[in-house]
Parts: structure tokens; C-alpha cells; sequence
């Protein structure tokens, strides 16, 4: 498959055809179901990581923890299991409808301590909705798996993980590890790696972790998302999707009254104009035509990814904006804020409407935003 043809065919206006019929949502795995055991003191909680990250809420599979396109999660995580899990050393399969595990065989020989989660693509469950733009909304949802796993691991008190959103191959998309130091220190107490903050939180320490119940309350909420966001909820959201996103991307925000503008971060961390205007109806008209974007309180944008990327620029792009809207999903919501990702894209060239270089800029990923009590 050509990713770099698959991107560009996605960008453009052709509507997809009819519904196919989808893959499964959980893989038929080998073997019995295991149980997922209780985490003694100081080992990895691989029963609370997953169920605050990928579990379903649902006998579908569609109501998780990750938001994905059309909710049709076409995103499979793999577990390798080394020293200091409550489970033994080896590959599981995960099955997020019923919340367990299968062994698929032993782990191999230069596992690292602690459980990677490694996350790998179904095109298939996606394709059978949006046919030709299925690949961006995969990587995406990638990502957002990705992010709802960091978030999980920050809630539950784990040091910050490794992250590997490179793209170098085509399977897996991402892995997460978790070193095994769960336990060592209480939640609030750990520190952040540069550039891996969580952004200003409502009236919480900027780089506090998650509760546990703000993750499983994640939602995409339905239109309308009205209201007029503060330039505190502005700066809170943009600053979390930049510093998530590890210098893959650029981020603007579009609002509309009082006075209509994209605006970004300043080097020094202020709100700054990119440009005069009201945006948000073009906006809706490159995101498949979704009408109620015009009328959105706010809506975040990741752009870049030019034309001419390569395989692997594309997928640690998408990687990327996926992992950054999901963490600054959660962000508004602990601000109060109504949200909703945006993630299908057609002839989105934000350069060349900003008078740029035209087919460098291309819109990767967006967040609606309003205000829950302003929606109606």
C-alpha cells in the first residue's frame, strides 16, 4: 500500500462509496481468555492501564476510553510483558470487550522490564466506512490510543513512558512502555520529560495528572459545540497539543467572536494572532463538509505533513496529532470545555489560504471546542 498515494487521494473531495461489511472489533485470539491479575505493590497495574485507556465501556466496542472516527477502533494492542508485571513474562493479545488477555507466546529474548504496548492496525474496521480516507483516520486513532494509555499511566501514578510514534514501520504503528517503577512515588509527585506536560488544568497545577474518572468520562460531544471559549481555555488547549506533539506539527486555534482570528503560541508562551478573520466556515468545509463547525466556540488545528512527505513522515505526523489532540481532548475537559475531534480533512490547505507556499501545510488533525451549557 502506498501511503503517500492513500494521503493524497484522502485529501481530496471524492465522497467515499457505500458501507462495506467491517472486520471484527477484537481479533480472534489464540487460546483461553486470561484474566488480567491484581498488581501487587510495585509492580505494573496492567488491569487499571488498560481499563482507563482501551477497555470498552460497551458490549459494541464502540464507548472507550480513546475517542476514534466513526467509533469504529480499528487499532489492536499487543502486549510484551517483562520483569516486575503481575502477569508472566510473554506476548498477550488484548480483548477490550471483555477486558482480558491472550497469551500468544513467549516474550522475546531482549524484553525490556515493565510492558510495552504495542498498537497495531485493522484497516479494515475503517475502510468499511470511509473507504478511500480510511488511512489518515487509522493513524490518528493510533495516536489517540497512544495518548489514552500516557494519560492512563500519568492518573494511575507511573512515571512518564517511553514513546515510540516514529513511523519507521509499518506494523506496529506505536508502542508505549512502562518501565517497572509503578508505586515508587504517589500521584502528583512524579516529574514530567521536557515537552511532555499536560498544559494549564482548570484551577489544578498545570502538570497534574488526570483523575481516573475524568478519563473514563471522556467523550466526543455532540454537536453543537456553542459558547465563547476565555484566552485562558485558548492557551490551556493550544499549549497541551504543542507540547505533546514534539515539534511535528504547527497549532493555531480559530474563534469567532468578538473578534474572529486564528491565534498561536508566542515563543514566549502568549497568545499571538496569526491572522485576521473568520475561519471556522471554511473550516467546515474542508472537514467534510461538517456544517456545525461554523458555528463551533473554538476549534484547535494541527497543520503541516506537506505533499511530497515520505511513508514515515506521514505516519509520525498523524502519530503525533492523534497522541496531541488526545491529551488536549482530556485538557479541555477538566476545563469544563465541551470537545470534539476532527480528524477527516479534504483540500485543507491552510498554507496556501494564509498566502504560503502552497501543498506544504496541509490541516492534519482538529478539536471543536465550545461550552456545555452554550450548546443548545
Amino acid at each position: 500500500m502506498d501511503l503517500g498515494k492513500a494521503l493524497a487521494r484522502a485529501r481530496t473531495d471524492e465522497v467515499p462509496g457505500p458501507d462495506m461489511p467491517a472486520a471484527p472489533m477484537v481479533p480472534d485470539w489464540p487460546g483461553p481468555a486470561r484474566r488480567l491479575p491484581r498488581a501487587e505493590l510495585g509492580q505494573l497495574d496492567l488491569r487499571e492501564l488498560l481499563r482507563l485507556s482501551l477497555a470498552a465501556a460497551d458490549g459494541t466496542g464502540r464507548l472507550r476510553p480513546a475517542p476514534s472516527a466513526g467509533a469504529l477502533h480499528p487499532v489492536d494492542a499487543q502486549l510484551v510483558v517483562g520483569d516486575n508485571c503481575a502477569m508472566e513474562q510473554g506476548r498477550y493479545g488484548y480483548d477490550p470487550l471483555c477486558h482480558r488477555v491472550h497469551r500468544l507466546g513467549a516474550a522475546p529474548g531482549d524484553v525490556l522490564p515493565g510492558v510495552a504496548v504495542e498498537l497495531y492496525a485493522i484497516p479494515q474496521r475503517t475502510e468499511a466506512h470511509y473507504g478511500h480516507r480510511a488511512w489518515p483516520l487509522i493513524l490518528l486513532d493510533a495516536g489517540h490510543a497512544a495518548a489514552a494509555l500516557w494519560l492512563a499511566g500519568r492518573a494511575l501514578g507511573a512515571g512518564a513512558p517511553a514513546l515510540d510514534l516514529e513511523g519507521a514501520g509499518e506494523q506496529p504503528l506505536a508502542v508505549v512502555h512502562f518501565a517497572p517503577d509503578w508505586g515508587g512515588r504517589r500521584r502528583g509527585e512524579h516529574g514530567l520529560r521536557q515537552g511532555e506536560g499536560a498544559g494549564r488544568m482548570a484551577d489544578r497545577n498545570p502538570h497534574q495528572a488526570p483523575e481516573p474518572r475524568d478519563l473514563l468520562a471522556r467523550r466526543s460531544t455532540p454537536p453543537p459545540l456553542n459558547g465563547t471559549l476565555t484566552r485562558a481555555d485558548l492557551l490551556a488547549v493550544l499549549t497541551t497539543a504543542q507540547q505533546a506533539d514534539a515539534g511535528e506539527l504547527s497549532w493555531c486555534v480559530a474563534v469567532g467572536a468578538p473578534e474572529p482570528e486564528l491565534v498561536e503560541l508566542a515563543p514566549d508562551g502568549a497568545l499571538r494572532r496569526l491572522a485576521a478573520g473568520e475561519a471556522r466556515p471554511t473550516l467546515a468545509a474542508w472537514a467534510a463538509g461538517q456544517r456545525w463547525i461554523a458555528d463551533a466556540g473554538a476549534v484547535l488545528i494541527g497543520y503541516g505533513c506537506p505533499s511530497d512527505a515520505d511513508a514515515e513522515r506521514i505516519r509520525r505526523t498523524h502519530l503525533r496529532a492523534g497522541f496531541a489532540v488526545g491529551r488536549a481532548h482530556v485538557a479541555a475537559l477538566q476545563r469544563g470545555l465541551a470537545s470534539r475531534p476532527v480528524g477527516s480533512w479534504q483540500q485543507a490547505d491552510l498554507g496556501a489560504a494564509l498566502g504560503r507556499a502552497p501543498e506544504q501545510d496541509w490541516i492534519v488533525h482538529g478539536l471543536a471546542l465550545g461550552r456545555p451549557e452554550e450548546g443548545t
